[in-house]
């Protein structure tokens, strides 16, 4: 496992990965990439252009977990996606190709931002593998007594991987 990241100059952040964990961190953001293509727009032109959706709250649970409703009231709901969904995929999106652009094997240093990025698109991986499992608080007891015969063992030990990267990287910015 990789020794995680610790702090590095100027608000910077230093990480260090093994070859296989990059290998796996980049085909999790692909498919993250995946996940969060751009949404549906409206037909109108001006509206598509602005990327204003429709506002429909999306089916997938994944999604749903990823782009959760902003208010209790449908028709606010509906409204405020309409205007801010667009914009939350893009940065979703950029979040997980900076993390695709920047892992490699090794020790190497992430900027200030970059690390907020990285921050942003660990969070995303968690919530959509954790959807996909429907991980409970619980989840760590599941895995510590799991055969590792278990189909789920792999996604299972790959999500507290990820919760250690998230939790190292916080303590690395904080």
């Amino acid at each position: 496992m990789s020794s995680g990241f610790s702090r590095g100059k100027d608000g910077g952040v230093v990480a260090e990965f093994e070859a296989p964990e990059v290998s796996l961190l980049r085909s999790l953001v692909s498919m993250m990439l995946g996940i969060v293509s751009p949404g549906r727009t409206s037909d109108d032109p001006l509206e598509r252009a602005l990327g204003i959706g429709d506002g429909a709250a999306p089916s997938d649970p994944v999604l749903a977990r990823l782009f959760p409703s902003a208010y209790e009231d449908e028709k606010e709901s509906v409204e405020f996606r309409r205007y801010t969904e667009a914009t939350l995929r893009d940065g979703k999106r950029a979040d997980a190709q900076t993390v695709h652009e920047t892992a490699r094997s090794g020790r190497f240093e992430l900027t200030a931002e970059q690390a907020q990025a990285w921050l942003r698109a660990l969070n995303d991986l968690r919530l959509t593998l954790g959807t996909k499992l429907d991980v409970t608080e619980e989840v760590h007891d599941e895995i510590a007594v799991m055969s590792e015969d278990d189909p789920r063992y792999p996604a299972y030990v790959t999500y507290d991987w990820l919760t250690y990267l998230q939790d190292s990287l916080l303590r690395a910015l904080w």
